[in-house]
């Protein structure tokens, strides 16, 4: 009996080449893609312009993991992985996106309607410096308010928990919960960002409602003049501008001089929420549909 022939130099190719991991779906490095260009685009700068920016290149990260989660090697390794805790990981993680994504929004409307009231009254003069000074301090109220909920916001992403190893899953599925991680953890630190940013400080800085206005004070009179500004974002222009308003002698000759000031920051501030409120908004309806689409592969 003739004995078996050896492989051929191209048979044993292809079997050496079947037992090789395959790359990652051009999806996953699509998503990669995103991440690296959001991490390069003026990564120090909290501006509003800057913050705007970069929710608009989430808005194109969650696009691009939506598309992944439709794909059927995505929704097997799901439904494999359903007892798993990445699994339970993952969708923990897309529901804080929300919550976050939520305080954002309703910081951001409030701060908008509460904005359009002191213009209102700016404007028409209802009820003359008493009434001004009544819906001045009623803003600063609400702002109290909505600190504290940012703060409590904030202090949920304190203590996050590490990761569980995925070392013996296949390149395919280490692949996509790898970028799906990444991607959760750079929304989050852009929410850190925002809602820093909202509350009138950078992120992992706290400063006083006084700290504020000493930062637009000189030596000699309250300022609110443009000087030692740049550090100091809308919502704290507005805020500092404002309390400075209620600090003013009543009856001095450049009273007018100061209410400008506070119509200028306002209606700086009334351009910013809106650009971010749309922001938002779209960005919250692309986290609800993952979220979703999550939820729908698992209970399938």
């Amino acid at each position: 009996m003739a004995a078996s022939s050896p492989l051929s130099p191209k048979s044993q190719y292809h079997v050496r080449s079947n037992s090789l991991p395959s790359r990652p779906h051009p999806l996953i490095q699509k998503c990669n893609t995103h991440l690296a260009r959001l991490a390069t685009s003026d990564a120090t700068s909290s501006s509003s312009s800057s913050i705007s920016h970069k929710l608009c290149g989430l808005e194109d990260v969650h696009d691009c993991v939506d598309k992944l989660l439709a794909l059927p090697l995505t929704q097997k390794a799901f439904v494999q992985g359903r007892n798993e805790k990445w699994v339970d990981e993952l969708l923990d993680g897309s529901l804080k996106l929300l919550d976050l994504c939520s305080v954002a929004k309703d910081a951001v409307i409030h701060t908008k309607e509460c904005t359009r009231e002191v213009q209102s009254i700016i404007r028409t003069r209802r009820g003359g410096e008493v009434g001004l000074a009544s819906e001045v301090r009623k803003y600063l109220a609400s702002r109290k308010v909505m600190k504290k909920a940012v703060s409590k916001a904030l202090g949920s992403l304190k203590g996050v928990q590490t990761k569980c190893s995925l070392s013996n899953k296949d390149v395919e599925t280490t692949a996509l919960v790898g970028v799906l991680r990444e991607v959760e953890a750079v929304t989050l630190s852009m929410f850190e960002t925002l809602l820093s940013f909202t509350s009138g400080t950078k992120a992992g800085i706290k400063l006083s409602g006084w700290s504020l206005v000493s930062k637009l004070m000189n030596s000699k009179k309250i300022g609110c003049d443009q000087e030692d500004e740049t550090d100091v974002n809308e919502f704290a222009k507005v805020d500092s501008a404002l309390q400075c308003l209620l600090c003013y002698e009543a009856g001095k000759s450049d009273s007018n001089k100061h209410i400008e000031n506070v119509r200028s920051e306002l209606q700086k501030l009334e351009s910013c929420v809106q650009d971010l409120e749309g922001r938002l908004e779209c960005l919250f309806r692309r986290l609800i549909k993952i979220r979703v689409s999550l939820l729908n592969i698992l209970n399938n």
